[in-house]
């Protein structure tokens, strides 16, 4: 049988190891991708941990996974050997639960994701369901697609979703990994785009982004601030920190929304008045299905956005990861394989 190189985590909280495998055949419904590019990304730490208890040992991560198609399984229809795809969060779905009968194939109660409950892209090649494919455009590199079939869906779905129209106050919460994203996001979707981040370092990049206005929540009452550019129709929250979501959450518009996308373990607070008085709404958005990814790498071929990306080789995946848990990345690290 021919050989590939993956990275695989053996044991609930083990090591990264670059192992050999055999390279994996695709079955009915499938297809094997030769992957190019893998993302990491801090929803990684779920299979390292073992976070979900359904995380099948020994398992391979990532689920940025950029590469092109070289084998196809039995009734797979309208995707051939040598198309570029990428393969996000969304991993395929079940088909049969009540949120997929009503199209929120997102949101499927039997939700399959690469590297979180099957074998992902820290590897020379995966097994994926056709119906989790995204097709690349051909302007977009492999290692700058990867991030997009996550952060970018993320940010670039929430957004076109949110209610918000062209000319609108929109504000991105945090400029990190996801913020650096939904700030060309909104500037390029004609949003008027206000980011928001802790201390004066980060205005310079910001503005590079496309924002008209940098608040620096440090010295800035940002909630204050908002209420004064007219209230924001929607605040991005990409940071970690449920404090700080709580505290912009007066600098709402009427009818305004909070959407949260940024994952912590502190709750968000918020008064009644200040939802009442205003009929203002918080919402989470989970990423999108395989076509908001595919809208996703679409726009961005379209708009020029790009991810702020730094690259390693495959087997350098535990440095990359360890990077990234470290907040040091800047802002999105990317395993490449040399294909």
């Amino acid at each position: 049988m021919a050989k590939m190189r993956a990275i695989q985590i053996a044991t609930k909280g083990g090591p990264l190891e670059l192992v050999d495998r055999e390279l994996p055949q695709p079955g009915r419904g499938e297809v094997r991708v030769k992957v190019q590019a893998c993302g990491v990304c801090h929803s990684d730490v779920i299979a390292k941990e073992g976070i979900l208890p359904t995380v099948p040992y020994p398992i391979v991560p990532g689920h940025e996974i950029a590469g092109i198609i070289d084998a196809v399984g039995e009734g797979v229809v309208g995707w051939n050997v040598g198309t570029r795809v990428g393969v996000g969060w969304f991993g395929g779905h079940c088909g049969r639960c009540e949120p997929c009968r009503r199209g929120e194939l997102v949101d499927c109660r039997n939700l399959r994701i690469p590297g979180i409950n099957y074998d992902g892209g820290y590897a020379e090649a995966m097994i994926a369901p056709a119906d989790a494919l995204a097709l690349i455009p051909d302007d977009l590199s492999p290692v700058d697609a990867a991030p997009l079939l996550c952060a970018g869906v993320t940010t670039y779905n929430a957004l076109r979703e949110s209610g918000a129209r062209p000319g609108d106050l929109v504000a991105i919460l945090g400029i990190g990994g996801l913020g650096h994203l939904g700030v060309q996001f909104a500037a390029k979707m004609g949003f008027r785009t206000v980011a928001i981040a802790r201390g004066v370092d980060k205005e310079p990049l910001a503005r590079k982004l496309g924002a008209h206005v940098y608040l620096n929540s440090q010295t800035q009452d940002v909630a204050a601030e908002l209420t004064r550019l007219g209230g924001a129709k929607t605040i991005l929250a990409t940071v970690t920190s449920g404090q700080a979501m709580s505290s912009v959450i007066p600098g709402l518009s009427v009818r305004g929304k909070l959407v949260v996308v940024g994952v912590g373990a502190d709750p968000i607070v918020v008064g009644p008045l200040d939802l009442i008085a205003g009929s203002r709404t918080i919402v989470g958005h989970a990423s999108g299905a395989s076509i908001d990814s595919q809208d996703t790498l679409s726009f961005s071929s379209l708009s020029g956005v790009r991810p702020m990306i730094e690259t390693m080789p495959l087997e350098r995946a535990a440095e990359a990861f360890d990077k990234m848990m470290r907040n040091e990345a800047r802002f999105r690290m990317v395993l490449t394989t040399g294909h």
